[in-house]
């Protein structure tokens, strides 16, 4: 069975609850207080999120961060 790594867990969660809750990456960079291109880099997992990356874009999201790193498979 094929499992995803972290940071293909994050960048899959980040993008479902944000299409979820009709937020452009760009309202969210602006909720979570980070940039744009971050949102977008780390939804292409390109970087890995800090603890505290994770927990501002959970609070901007309105869901708990382990939801954004909670595996679906």
């Amino acid at each position: 069975m094929f499992r995803m790594n972290i940071r293909e867990t994050l960048s899959a969660n980040l993008k479902r609850y944000r299409r979820e809750r009709g937020v452009s990456q760009e309202e969210l960079a602006h909720l979570a207080e980070i940039d744009r291109t971050y949102i977008s880099s780390l939804e292409r997992c390109q970087y890995a999120a800090s603890i505290e990356v994770v927990d501002r874009l959970a609070k901007a999201l309105e869901v708990q961060a382990a939801d954004l790193l909670k595996s679906l498979d």
